[in-house]
């Protein structure tokens, strides 16, 4: 609810301490407080921005960027020409109203309208009197979550060893039964040295992935990790162990004797060999976005962790390629879905980095010319904008926020202006 007096302001303390506590970074909170004081230059507002708008349920904090600035992902400029009733960025609810003033070339955005004409400033007056209206108890989110939350466990970067070292599945609960669904059960074995066991502190919760494609640069043509295919999820019930009885092990045929060692019949003691044998981890399949079968790796369930996505611009000069397009057989992206680049934390990427996409100019003949056409190439066009949400160490995965033709392999990334 929107309360008049200082009620208002209990509620929204109250709301801000149970929000998580996102992250402000010292320069976002800076370059705040100048456009508090300054406003932002006209030129810098969105074409057709609203002289008011009421947060609906549904927006996002990039969508609502978006409705005032040219350039959503300019943050503090959102947040500083409101900080003083907006004391963070990333508490905005829906129900409040949003009231944009021009004035002199510039333009603050606040959430009650100036009465006088005159500039904004720190302190808000309003009139004495109480309204009553109801609001979300949540503040809204920079994206919409179902975009990405699929991609925060299910893409895998590892290099190859790693993945050849992890736990296999190797059979199912069934002899005749190949593939597994939620609620099947698995048996999977770790290398000699590792093996999958239930004790205190170590993981039950696992991830299932299929075969790792490699990453391949498309400028360099180097190997920057491999991708798993996630296929599921599941949990162990069991770890491995020996069987407690000696199993009796039967060769057939009958193993080649020695040179001038006697030839044994068939069935006798010479032919077989009493031995303990391993016994494999059980698990069971709590989810499956594929079918699951033999030969499926599985590695721990990472532990869940907040991220934040206050989209900024990177603070490093970035010039990146993309390397693929998320999901199988699938050549091209276009809005709302994801892409790996060939650049992550070791080049200075974060979570929230916003790059322009570039689609690459194509090769051609140029047949304005009377004798043989001349090879050109075109210039690279700026072509959307993608925002990083997962960096590995040397890849990252974005998503397209807005785009005007698909994305392809080889695209570039670059810093927006």
């Amino acid at each position: 609810m929107v309360l008049g007096g200082g009620l208002a302001a209990a509620v929204g303390v109250a709301l801000a301490q149970q929000a998580p506590n996102y992250p402000i970074t010292p320069a976002q909170r800076a370059t705040a407080v100048q456009v508090a004081q300054s406003g932002v230059p006209i030129s810098e507002l969105a074409k057709n921005a609203p002289d008011e708008y009421t947060v609906r349920r549904g927006d996002t904090l990039w969508d609502i960027a978006g409705k005032f600035l040219r350039s959503p992902w300019r943050w503090p400029q959102l947040w500083g020409m409101n900080m003083a009733a907006i004391h963070n960025p990333h508490l905005i609810y829906p129900g409040q109203h949003l009231y944009l003033e021009r004035q002199g070339g510039r333009a603050w955005l606040r959430t009650a309208r100036s009465t006088d004409g005159a500039a904004p400033t720190e302190t808000i007056r309003v009139s004495p009197r109480n309204r009553v209206e109801m609001l979300a108890a949540d503040p809204l989110p920079t994206l919409k979550p179902h975009l990405i939350e699929p991609f925060l466990t299910e893409p895998l970067v590892v290099d190859d060893d790693t993945f050849q070292r992890a736990p296999r599945i190797v059979a199912t609960s069934g002899e005749r039964r190949v593939l597994l669904s939620k609620g099947d059960r698995a048996y999977a074995r770790g290398p000699a040295d590792a093996p999958v066991l239930m004790a205190p502190g170590l993981p039950t919760q696992f991830r299932v992935f299929r075969a790792a494609k490699p990453l391949v640069d498309p400028v360099s043509g180097e190997v920057l990790g491999y991708e798993g295919q996630y296929v599921g999820q599941a949990e162990l019930v069991r770890g491995e162990s020996a069987s407690d009885e000696d199993v009796e092990v039967s060769y057939d045929p009958p193993r080649t004797p020695a040179a001038g060692s006697r030839n044994p019949e068939p069935g006798t003691e010479a032919d077989n060999e009493v031995k303990t044998l391993p016994v494999p981890a059980t698990l069971d399949i709590v989810k499956t976005k594929e079918e699951i079968r033999a030969g499926d790796r599985i590695l721990p369930e990472p532990p869940r962790e907040f991220r934040s996505y206050v989209p900024h611009a990177p603070d490093v000069p970035v010039n990146a390629r993309v390397v693929s397009v998320y999901g199988d057989a699938v050549r091209y992206a276009g809005q709302n879905q994801v892409v790996v680049i060939n650049k992550g934390l070791r080049d200075g990427i974060e979570s929230g980095h916003v790059l322009a996409l570039q689609s690459t100019g194509r090769q051609m003949l140029d047949k304005t010319q009377k004798e043989r056409g001349e090879l050109i190439k075109l210039p690279d066009e700026r072509n959307g904008l993608a925002m990083v949400f997962r960096p590995f160490d040397r890849v990252s995965y974005a998503l397209v926020m807005q785009i005007d033709d698909p994305v392809q392999v080889g695209d570039k990334l670059i810093n927006p202006k």
